[in-house]
């Protein structure tokens, strides 16, 4: 059992609770019993003062003094504080994910391909700091970042798309980060080219292809 605090600000003031992290997680998934979860005997201002707020302030938060209403709403919609073992984990899910995407797409000079040992000695060598930014784009951070400490390039195929009309709202922000250059059609298609790592392309048109029913047109531009 790992106790954290969970908390949450409503109607200007604080409002915290003592809960079990892994518990909370379930209630916070609509999987969760909140009786399991909660640790607090109340509703605190400060938790490990144990201050507590007056009922008005309870009404006026949350319409009800009942402690499990609240708990239940702190832990769902306020912050569940994290452990430290669980923010490592995460981390290290993030690290790995970054470091999978460049094996699949990064090479040497010579176009070999990397190993995971040797691509994660250059993050040290290059004093790399992963963050929570999606990973398609912290590795085009960390490739910049890596190329001052081994000779490594991604692999990248050049593209022109056409999509539909009536799907460039759902499609235009997935091809937002490797677009080059974008020219809107007379008949209202969009028609962009983009520049994207060889082993993220599968991915890519899974992903497309779902939001525009299979009516996108695409063709490979040789350079």
């Amino acid at each position: 059992m790992t106790i954290v605090v969970a908390r949450i600000k409503a109607k200007g003031n604080h409002f915290e609770i003592s809960v079990d992290f892994d518990e909370a997680m379930k209630v916070r998934k609509g999987e969760g019993d909140i009786t399991k979860a909660l640790n607090s005997n109340g509703i605190y201002k400060d938790v490990n003062k144990g201050t507590a707020p007056s009922n008005s302030d309870l009404m006026d938060a949350f319409g009800t003094t009942d402690l499990y209403e609240i708990a239940k709403e702190i832990i769902i919609k306020g912050e569940v504080q994290k452990p430290q073992e669980f923010r490592d984990a995460e981390r290290e899910a993030k690290v790995k994910q970054v470091i999978n995407l460049i094996l699949r797409n990064a090479v040497d000079q010579h176009g070999r391909p990397y190993t995971e040992e040797r691509i994660r000695r250059a993050v040290d060598e290059a004093h790399y700091s992963f963050d929570n930014k999606p990973v398609e784009v912290q590795m085009q951070a960390l490739v910049h970042r890596l190329k001052e400490v081994i000779p490594i390039r991604i692999e990248t195929k050049k593209l022109r798309l056409t999509i539909p009309a009536r799907f460039t709202g759902q499609a235009y922000g997935l091809v937002g980060d490797y677009k080059e250059k974008e020219e809107w059609l007379s008949n209202g298609d969009l028609q962009v080219v983009i520049n994207i790592p060889a082993g993220m392309q599968m991915d890519f048109f899974e992903k497309l292809n779902s939001v525009t029913h299979g009516a996108l047109q695409s063709e490979e531009i040789k350079e």
